[in-house]
């Protein structure tokens, strides 16, 4: 089977500590070239720009460019605990994050 947009490429999605401590999570497809331009401060109007030194702290390799764009997406969506656990590769706190904790919640209907 053929694929239009097939695995003969990859992409990165990466996320990046700053200096301030903020994540930057980023998509690419060559991540040793992105990083380095990440680093020396390529484009001024970057995020990562003014807040340098950077450490890439994780990627992952995606095979398809629509996936490696929703993953990037939901990655941004994320608050910056769910993004440090990732790091961290902390599954277990990872899954205590993205369960709803809303008293609402139908898991605590028979609590009440």
């Amino acid at each position: 089977m053929i694929y239009l947009d097939g695995p003969q490429n990859a992409y990165y999605v990466y996320i990046i500590l700053c200096e301030d401590g903020s994540y930057y999570i980023g998509l690419t497809n060559d991540l040793v070239k992105r990083f380095k331009e990440h680093q020396t401060g390529v484009y001024a109007t970057c995020y990562t720009f003014r807040k340098r030194p950077l450490q890439l702290q994780y990627y992952e390799m995606i095979p398809f460019l629509q996936d490696a764009i929703q993953r990037e997406k939901q990655l941004k969506g994320w608050t910056k605990a769910k993004k440090k656990a990732l790091v961290d590769r902390n599954l277990h706190k990872l899954q205590l994050l993205a369960e709803c904790q809303n008293f609402t919640h139908h898991k605590y209907k028979d609590s009440h």
